[in-house]
């Protein structure tokens, strides 16, 4: 399996025997062999190049996933004796970092005082290959990548309003009502102007419109406290806010969908001591 890997990405027998230090006509048998006990052709072979079949293409799939774990494994069973140091660059929403994940990040420098961490807090999807960064953490659907994703946990956006604000304007008591009122926007949701509750009967999206639009949710959260409008924001932003008055929860019969944390890194393969420590410490604070 680990052969056949090899000959996919180096894209010839050859190359495969070089990455692998094998002779070539080792290679040629040893995917015979493979394909003889599979009952399947895997590749179609000419004098100029190879291809994979489709049945090829998916057991290449599947296989680089196998041979990337297993060497993973063998990475961790070495690097249970090494302490994990250096620079690790991360990058966290910028309200999530400071509402949740402040403390955490402290008592991880204290658990692995060898390493140093970077925290570049930003709203912004930052290429992590790209900028160089070693761990991201992402709320909300990831899209499609090449990127490892763990989930850390989840949360709910909580749609809310200034006790001013609902003394002057009503309180709504559906989600359509939300049209007769003044509505404060996160620009960075991919759904634009409009909220998402979810109901038994599936999901119910609401346009809204008001006077502020913003990137980050600490300034909507503000707004919201000076009477400009309603908010709908994540329970991490608001629920201080709630539990001291300052907020009111509007519409507490709906729910906004589920949205996703996670750590997001570039492979697992060869994954670091700092990145795995992190990313696990991470995970156990939040769930504490």
């Amino acid at each position: 399996m680990k052969m056949y890997v090899a000959v996919v990405e180096g894209g010839s027998f050859a190359a495969a025997a070089n990455r692998l230090d094998v002779s070539r006509a080792m290679v040629s048998k040893q995917m015979q062999k493979l394909e003889e006990h599979l009952g399947t052709r895997l590749m179609n072979r000419t004098t100029r190049r190879l291809s994979m079949t489709e049945t090829g293409r998916a057991f290449y799939e599947r296989s680089a996933q196998i041979v990337a774990d297993v060497e993973e494994a063998e990475q961790i069973a070495g690097q249970m004796t090494r302490m994990p140091q250096g620079v690790l660059r991360v990058t966290i929403p910028l309200s999530y970092g400071q509402h949740r994940l402040a403390a955490s990040l402290g008592a991880y420098t204290q658990a692995y005082p060898l390493v140093q961490l970077d925290i570049a807090l930003s709203d912004r999807k930052v290429d992590l290959v790209e900028e160089g960064f070693d761990v991201a953490i992402r709320i909300g659907a990831l899209p499609q990548s090449d990127l490892i994703a763990k989930k850390l946990g989840a949360i709910h956006s909580i749609a809310c309003a200034a006790p001013a604000y609902l003394a002057r304007s009503g309180t709504p008591l559906t989600p359509a009502d939300l049209g007769n009122h003044a509505c404060l926007a996160y620009s960075l949701t991919g759904g634009g102007a409009d909220w998402r509750f979810e109901s038994p009967d599936g999901p119910v999206i609401v346009p809204i419109a008001g006077p502020i639009k913003a990137d980050n949710g600490d300034i909507i959260r503000l707004a919201a406290i000076g009477g400009a409008g309603i908010a709908f924001q994540p329970g991490f932003i608001v629920d201080d806010d709630i539990a001291a008055g300052r907020l009111v929860r509007v519409l507490p019969g709906w729910q906004s969908a589920e949205l996703g944390v996670y750590a997001v890194y570039p492979s697992r393969k060869h994954l670091s001591a700092k990145v795995r420590t992190f990313v696990d410490f991470i995970a156990a604070a939040l769930t504490a």
